[in-house]
């Protein structure tokens, strides 16, 4: 079971996995930065009732799985995804999948990966990869942050799969159920169709913990987290914020830096200059997001501890939601001029 599959290295799991799956099945158009645009991928929300690694959950995407899903909806692409409570059921699935000659995407849990660096390891449960094949006991794996095709045995395979703790991936695995090109009408509308979800989520999200509120709202309170904290937990929290933007796929900046190059190449199926100015705004707010996270390493390493650190912390992210939303209202007038 070793089909031809050709293995493709991207900046994100999910947004890799949306582009190998549909390339594989021939839709050609598609590539990282429109599956993330269309997939509406870029998000921000801080949920503090939620620990993940001693820290509260943060992310500056959108949550695991709805790139993959919506971009598929967007281009009228039926999906297949499960989820199992018996490891055997989980393992003759994938078995059975690949015994008729496809591919299937998994999500799997980070800490056991045998090919990640042991730095690199830690409790994470919503990395995405492809198992593209089997000899063996060993299946063949295309991980998108990978430069090449790896392989794990069916123990390794098994333990990632059923990993334990928040978004316990619980042996799923997702493809899509029909192949075939897709028309530039469809591009169009998918393209239009992201823009408006994403200026949904990021301008009108309920509540305080979410989209550019929620960036707000975490800038406000990492300039309390030195009183109400105390040093040692808050450095933690701060470190939780770097990790989840720098080491989670590409993180808070990068992320910004693809959604600009998702405006720039929807730009070839609208030629509206907008766009493109649009971009550099992203491309700064990603530029910003990289500044702040600077100023997060030194103080959780120590080298910056006084409440006047914490405050330039806070006030780089205020800077960031202010440009975010400026963005985000240029690119929702925008959408009047895509057709």
């Amino acid at each position: 079971m070793k089909p031809e599959y050709k293995h493709l290295q991207a900046a994100h799991c999910e947004n890799g996995v949306t582009t190998s799956l549909l390339q594989h099945y021939g839709v050609h158009q598609i590539t990282e930065p429109l599956a993330f645009g269309i997939g509406s991928g870029l998000f921000f929300i801080y949920i503090p009732f939620m620990k993940v690694n001693d820290g509260p959950a943060i992310s500056f995407r959108t949550m695991p799985g709805m790139i993959f899903k919506r971009t598929c909806k967007s281009l009228a692409i039926p999906i297949l995804r499960k989820k199992f409570s018996s490891k055997e059921n989980a393992k003759q699935a994938l078995d059975n999948r690949l015994a008729e000659g496809h591919p299937a995407a998994c999500q799997v849990g980070v800490f056991y990966l045998p090919y990640f660096p042991k730095e690199y390891r830690f409790h994470f449960n919503a990395h995405n990869l492809i198992v593209v094949g089997k000899e063996g006991d060993n299946y063949l794996i295309s991980d998108p942050i990978m430069e090449t095709i790896t392989t794990m045995n069916s123990y390794e395979l098994e333990r990632v799969r059923f990993a334990r703790g928040p978004l316990a991936p619980r042996g799923q695995l997702y493809f899509p159920q029909k192949t075939g090109a897709v028309t530039q009408e469809q591009m169009k509308h998918a393209i239009i169709t992201g823009i408006k979800r994403n200026v949904r989520h990021m301008l009108y999200a309920p509540g305080n913990i979410a989209g550019i509120s929620g960036i707000r709202y975490t800038a406000k309170k990492i300039k309390k987290w030195r009183d109400t904290l105390g040093l040692e937990r808050s450095r933690s929290y701060l470190a939780q914020l770097v990790r989840m933007q720098e080491e989670i796929g590409t993180g808070g900046g990068g992320f910004r830096f693809i959604y600009a190059a998702f405006l720039q190449q929807a730009h070839a199926y609208f030629p509206v200059d907008e766009l493109m100015d649009i971009s550099k705004q992203f491309t700064k707010a990603g530029d910003l997001w990289r500044d702040a996270a600077i100023q997060a390493s030194g103080i959780y390493k120590g080298r910056l501890t006084e409440q006047h650190d914490y405050n330039i912390m806070g006030d780089h992210l205020l800077e960031i939601a202010a440009l975010e939303k400026e963005a985000f209202n240029d690119l929702a007038a925008t959408l009047k001029k895509l057709r």
